[in-house]
């Protein structure tokens, strides 16, 4: 099992910026993609970004290219999303999720996931 945590979400004004952090623990970190996904009210969970095992190959959803940046750091068992010029419709729940195979778009292939974390754009 892993445990994932996320944290730094928050209330900013559009234009602004926001870095979340999701903290893994209990397996080996490094065993494992990460993604970063997120979900408003009564819709599905959309892919924001990804990032593999060793770091070295990013993707990106075509709605946050350029503006969002995932990244990881395997001493502290942590990926981040760096998030600028924050948008109104970027409101939503941001969730951590990890996956033992390479990565994927769908939130179905990953079985591990964080209890999420609320950002806040207002206009």
């Amino acid at each position: 099992q892993v445990q994932l945590v996320e944290s730094g979400g928050g209330l900013v004004q559009a234009g602004g910026s926001l870095r979340l952090s999701c903290a893994a623990s209990g397996r080996i970190f490094s065993n494992y993609a990460m993604a970063w996904f997120r979900q408003a009210p009564g819709k599905e969970r959309e892919f924001v970004a990804a990032i593999s095992r060793s770091g070295d190959r990013t993707y990106y959803a075509d709605s946050v290219k350029g503006q969002f940046t995932i990244s990881r750091d395997g001493a502290k068992d942590k990926v981040y999303l760096q998030m600028n010029s924050l948008r109104p419709e970027d409101t939503d729940v941001y969730y951590c999720a990890a996956s033992g195979f390479p990565v994927a778009f769908y939130a179905g292939r990953y079985p591990y996931w964080g209890q999420g974390t609320q950002v806040t754009v207002s206009s």
